[in-house]
């Protein structure tokens, strides 16, 4: 029995910049330069790529300056959950309230209020 690696060809540069921007992308980076055993230089580098909602989903801290009290911030701070049936991402409130504005969804609450 061989394991085969597999790709999925369909995936786009909108689909990998998508992902990224929506888990984020952290990296850390240690530099030091050393002559002789002695440290001469030290370093230190975080570099972070996500979204503003992802971002301050997960607590990252924003340049001083960044005004969060804009309308568009508490939009991005409202929780959003991804649709079961299209996989697009829709307040929760709103998906499980009323049903998904993009493909016509309906949740088993919203189906409950509708049968009685």
């Amino acid at each position: 029995m061989s394991i085969e690696a597999t790709r999925d060809t369909g995936a786009t540069l909108v689909d990998v910049i998508d992902r990224v921007l929506d888990k984020g992308l952290v990296i850390n980076a240690d530099i030091s330069i050393s002559v002789a055993g002695v440290e001469l230089l030290g370093i230190k580098i975080r570099a972070a790529l996500a979204s503003f909602e992802t971002a301050a989903r997960y607590g990252l801290e924003f340049p001083s300056g960044t005004n969060v009290e804009t309308a568009a911030w508490q939009e991005a701070l409202k929780g959003k959950e991804e649709c079961p049936q299209c996989g697009k991402k829709v307040q929760t409130d709103e998906l499980l309230g009323e049903g998904c504005p993009w493909c016509g969804w309906i949740s088993a609450k919203v189906k409950g209020i509708k049968a009685e």
